[in-house]
């Protein structure tokens, strides 16, 4: 049996925005596991050119990405809705190991089952460097 996650589509503006931001705090908390609770068991994924499917195969890609992108932070904003699809646009910084700051940004399609979890997941990313002192992401969104 599938637990729902609401909120569940159909999607209108305020229920798709609160999907957006339940995504960003999740990704925030840097938990491979937690994060992939809210994908179907057999969701598939496009990550700039990584291509996986399954909840398994996502654990593994989370937990090899919060190893190398250390003070990870993200900020999500709706884009466009429609029906069981949302349309998000994204930037987060990090640093890796030798220091070096860096800002990412892009856009995710996604699209859900009736219970609400994401079965497709599209990511396309640019990164640049920064200088830490060029940093607008400082942790998690505070609370509203």
């Amino acid at each position: 049996m599938t637990t729902d996650r609401p909120p569940l589509p159909p999607f209108t503006r305020e229920t798709a925005a609160r999907k957006v931001r339940a995504a960003e705090d999740a990704w925030n908390t840097r938990d491979p596991h937690r994060v992939a609770l809210a994908y179907s068991e057999d969701s598939v994924w496009r990550n700039r050119d990584t291509f996986l499917t399954g909840r398994p195969a996502i654990v593994e890609f989370l937990t090899a990405k919060w190893a190398r992108e250390h003070e990870y932070a993200l900020r999500k904003e709706l884009w466009a809705f429609n029906g069981n699809r949302i349309a998000v646009r994204f930037r987060y910084e990090s640093h890796d190991a030798a220091g070096q700051w860096w800002r990412s940004y892009g856009n995710e399609l996604w699209e859900f089952d009736e219970h609400g979890l994401m079965t497709r997941r599209e990511a396309s990313i640019n990164d640049v460097a920064i200088a830490e002192s060029d940093r607008r992401i400082r942790g998690p969104r505070s609370v509203q």
